[in-house]
């Protein structure tokens, strides 16, 4: 059994990662539907909150349906900080997750995101500071290190732990890699089994069908899987999985007709959360894996990405439906 402080996630919970421009509140709404036991959302940087920045602010919109929810922060000023950990306290999630992970380039060259695995000191310092300034349970999201040379994760979740985070996640990627190569669970694995290590141990990277979560869940001894990518334009990889762990079969996939109705509706939910122009451009990277593997969808695909006029994208995804009914399963 999972728990963050007083959360009660369930025997093998499956989390939603925190991804940019993904994990809004719209794309949420479906996951959570298909099963997500927890969701985080997109990264905010903490100098965007305190300046009150739109975008940084926009992004601290969650709802009790969402619970439990964590907001993810990222920053390298102690001060900061603490600042913007006084901002997410009153919005009241039920947790708050820093961000030591994200490998791109100009969150890293600040000392933020994964930046940080260059001076585990520092994280540890800013890790207690926020710890103790707030009145939710705080988590962290990193990585196995910053390079081949300085894999040192086994001691930094124990550090980690010991200043008072309830749980972490791990990608099974040092910075350098990026999101190239195979995660390496291995390490992942050596934190949970560290008999030091009392709080929940999270993986990700790479967990993209049902098997290969139990079978990393046999292999590892995580207490849950976030997943990111093989989610986007897939919510159902949660109740994929959930059905799969619990019964050791396969749910056959989607229909066409299905999803049609999610492509949709997560359509109409950006465009009413973000407005017309932002909502119909930030749902075309779905559009891919909402349709992958029928035969020939790839001229349906170039005009969704590139359609403008929210009633003929909708008219596209009629098209679709009925181009290929329900004769097609995946």
């Amino acid at each position: 059994m999972a728990r963050i402080r007083d959360i009660d996630l369930g025997d093998f919970p499956l989390l939603l990662a925190p991804m940019e421009d993904v994990s809004d509140p719209p794309f949420r709404a479906l996951c959570k539907e298909q099963g997500a036991d927890m969701m985080y959302t997109e990264f905010i940087s903490v100098e965007g909150l305190i300046r009150d920045a739109a975008k940084s602010t926009q992004k601290l919109d969650i709802s009790d349906a969402e619970r439990p929810i964590g907001i993810q922060i990222f920053g390298a000023e102690e001060d900061s900080m603490l600042r913007a950990t006084d901002i997410i306290n009153e919005v009241g999630p039920d947790v708050l997750d820093i961000n030591y992970g994200c490998p791109v380039k100009k969150v890293v060259c600040k000392m933020m995101g994964a930046g940080i695995l260059q001076d585990i000191p520092r994280m540890v310092r800013l890790t207690e500071a926020v710890v103790k300034r707030s009145r939710i349970p705080v988590t962290v999201k990193t990585r196995l290190g910053w390079d081949e040379s300085s894999k040192h994760i086994v001691e930094v979740a124990e550090r980690l732990q010991d200043v008072g985070i309830e749980a972490i996640t791990i990608h099974g990627r040092t910075r350098r890699q990026m999101y190239k190569g195979e995660a390496d669970w291995t390490l992942i694995g050596e934190v949970k089994n560290n008999p030091r290590m009392h709080i929940p141990v999270f993986g990700n990277g790479d967990i993209d069908s049902p098997q290969k979560a139990v079978e990393y869940k046999k292999r590892y001894g995580v207490d849950g899987i976030m997943i990111g990518r093989a989610a986007i334009g897939y919510p159902w990889i949660f109740r994929e999985i959930k059905h799969f762990v619990r019964t050791g079969e396969m749910l056959p996939p989607p229909s066409v007709p299905e999803r049609v109705r999610m492509a949709k509706r997560h359509l109409e939910m950006a465009m009413k959360w973000k407005g017309e122009r932002l909502g119909i451009l930030e749902t075309r990277r779905h559009y891919a894996p909402y349709f992958k593997g029928l035969p020939g969808i790839k001229a349906y695909r170039l005009r969704l990405v590139t359609e403008d006029d929210p009633e003929t994208v909708f008219s596209i995804l009629d098209e679709i439906g009925k181009q290929y009914g329900n004769s097609i399963k995946n």
